[in-house]
């Protein structure tokens, strides 16, 4: 029997919320910055193997980083690296991947994934993921893995879903999504935890090329005006050079703006899978475990003392001393250094854009 499951790793993002070790010319994809010897974009590979044969796999990133892909996920086919030649966010990322994916196979059903999340409960997430493309694959629906919250927090975005509940072949119930909520303030998040009916957004999506790409024409054709001029070119030698002309033509929108706010047949499959995003520092800072003052301190040699609920982050040998310092990231690279209050972390976005 034919497999026609895919998987789309999306690759193309700054990561400017975790400058200073991210920069544009290393975003945090290819960074272990969980310091264990793998940068998050080879972690997601990993995992999407276990679904997918890794020829089945492909990565969409911007042009600049497709040598990065090629370094880091060497079993790769260069083909299946697509290289969008400006950033022009994730709707016309995901109509691209689409697009290409249906030249490769027109059964197929695809996951469009983020390459920079940890996930910790491997096992249940490739469960979770199969019974998506499952469903997908049977149903005319958009799919999304909505992540069981365990805390009111302000910087996800929400889903709000039915809980009366198709029930699927392997169990548990995949909810009709009724919306799309932004990141709430801290009073609206706590409503949304003890309502139950909330998940977060983790921006993970399961489709058919059909399926997709009939909610594009529908609810954005714009994008797909541009990249439809010559679909004989998708999957041939040609791809690039006709993607380089039409794709900076497209407009810059979120795929969630673009169809899924719009779209009437988008599905939730609620997931404890042991996710966070990684996001920013703060999210990194709840993922790893810190010390007993909770602390992550990496560093090669120091003095750290009177320090509480702060990440300190140097990079090579530099002796590090710090005293009395609360609630505060400090993370020092070659050519730059931060000190922030970790309660305004939102901000380092808008200040790292202001630098340049």
């Amino acid at each position: 029997m034919a497999n026609h499951k895919y998987i789309c790793i999306m690759a193309g993002g700054i990561g400017s919320r975790f400058w200073p070790s991210s920069t544009a010319e290393r975003p945090k994809q290819f960074l272990d910055i969980l310091g264990v010897g793998k940068s998050l974009i080879q972690m997601t590979f990993e995992r999407c193997v276990r679904t997918v044969p890794a020829d089945q796999i492909l990565v969409i990133t911007n042009m600049r980083y497709r040598t990065l892909v090629m370094e880091h996920l060497p079993d790769l086919p260069v083909p299946n690296i697509l290289c969008e030649p400006s950033m022009n966010n994730t709707g016309p990322a995901v109509a691209y991947a689409a697009l290409r994916i249906r030249a490769m196979d027109s059964d197929a059903v695809f996951a469009m994934l983020p390459s920079d999340q940890m996930i910790l409960k491997e096992d249940a997430y490739v469960q979770k993921l199969e019974q998506a493309f499952d469903f997908s694959q049977k149903n005319n629906a958009i799919v999304t893995l909505g992540i069981l919250p365990t805390r009111p927090d302000t910087g996800y975005g929400y889903i709000l879903a039915q809980q009366e509940g198709r029930e699927d072949s392997e169990g548990p119930s995949v909810l009709k999504v009724e919306s799309f909520k932004e990141k709430p303030d801290q009073q609206t998040a706590q409503s949304y935890l003890r309502d139950g009916n909330y998940y977060w957004n983790a921006g993970m999506f399961i489709w058919s090329v059909t399926t997709v790409l009939k909610s594009f024409e529908k609810n954005a054709p714009e994008i797909l005006q541009e990249l439809e001029r010559d679909i004989a070119k998708y999957n041939t030698a040609q791809e690039q050079e006709y993607i380089d002309r039409v794709y900076p033509l497209t407009p810059s929108i979120s795929v969630d703006y673009a169809i899924l706010e719009k779209a009437d047949n988008v599905y939730t499959i609620p997931s404890d899978i042991g996710w966070s995003d990684l996001g920013t520092w703060n999210s990194l800072h709840a993922y790893l475990e810190g010390d007993e003052n909770q602390n992550i301190v990496h560093i090669e040699q120091g003095d750290i003392a009177d320090v509480n609920n702060c990440i300190i982050r140097v990079s090579g040998n530099k002796k590090v001393v710090v005293r009395g310092l609360k609630n505060y990231i400090v993370v020092d690279e070659d050519d730059a250094l931060l000190i922030y209050p970790k309660d305004h972390e939102q901000d380092i976005k808008s200040v790292v854009k202001s630098l340049k």
